[in-house]
């Protein structure tokens, strides 16, 4: 049976791979509830895409933390499968799950799909991926996954980046180690005093500081409410946009606030 949810140019195994539709073919209240996540998530990005596409060279985008790769995919298969340019770079720590993507990709015939097992470390200076990175994408990069991610496209002087961070201990750690002097010297450390509280504060600190890091390398950045579609209640998008305008007063901001809050040991990750 069909489901008019569905696109037509949509591969149905891939969405029966990604659990989206069921072993039969069909949508029930959860996965037609993961399809619209999908396409909700797609309709962010699909411009971006677009700006590529209509570009003279053929571009790549590379998948930091890309897991099972799920992403990848599907923005192979809704928008690069229809086109003769584009290359999609899965980068993943995980030799089965690199493997798997492979086997995937060579089943769908996704012959623009490469899947690597590199570090972000590794990745910047790996020879299998591209001098010239258009855009970067993280899907669910867990901590500070998502930070390497950002330093990944920094030194690859990438046009678009497309972040989805999530479990975001890093931050809400310090705050708590911090707890007692913050508390002695200001009231806003109620702000982070009950544990629920400081995971909350904690995950909002660390995106603003990767927008204000973003900003000061001359990035454009938006941030938007993004319901999650791998078991997370909501998640924030940050879209980013080279420019080469520089935000003059984003790094100061942000050394202001990592002193504000006491966070001056993480510096190194939000200030270079």
């Amino acid at each position: 049976m069909n489901a008019p949810e569905i696109r037509p140019e949509q591969s149905r195994e891939l969405l029966q791979t990604l659990h989206i539709l069921t072993l039969d073919g069909k949508l029930n209240q959860d996965t037609r509830r993961k399809l619209k996540q999908v396409y909700h998530l797609f309709g962010f990005i699909e411009p971006l895409l677009a700006e590529l596409d209509a570009t003279d060279h053929d571009y790549s985008i590379i998948d930091h933390g890309a897991g099972k790769s799920y992403l990848g995919f599907i923005l192979y298969d809704l928008f690069l499968k229809a086109r003769q340019k584009g290359h999609i770079y899965g980068v993943e720590t995980r030799q089965t799950l690199v493997e798997s993507s492979r086997a995937l990709a060579a089943k769908l015939d996704f012959l623009r799909m490469t899947f690597l097992r590199l570090t972000v470390e590794d990745a910047i200076t790996s020879p299998a991926l591209p001098a010239r990175v258009d855009m970067v994408t993280a899907l669910h990069a867990c901590d500070t996954a998502t930070d390497d991610a950002i330093r990944f496209a920094l030194e690859k002087d990438a046009r678009f980046i497309a972040l989805i961070p999530c479990c975001q201990a890093e931050v809400a750690a310090a705050l708590r180690r911090n707890k007692a002097q913050a508390l002695a010297a200001t009231p806003l450390s109620e702000l982070w005093r009950h544990p629920i509280h400081s995971r909350e504060f904690g995950s909002h600190v660390t995106n603003v500081l990767r927008a204000l890091l973003l900003q000061s390398h001359g990035y454009q950045v938006s941030v938007t409410e993004l319901v999650g579609w791998e078991h997370s209640m909501k998640n924030e998008l940050i879209i980013a946009q080279k420019t080469r305008n520089h935000r003059g007063d984003a790094r100061p901001r942000a050394e202001a606030l990592l002193a504000m809050l006491r966070l001056e040991a993480l510096r190194p990750r939000f200030i270079y």
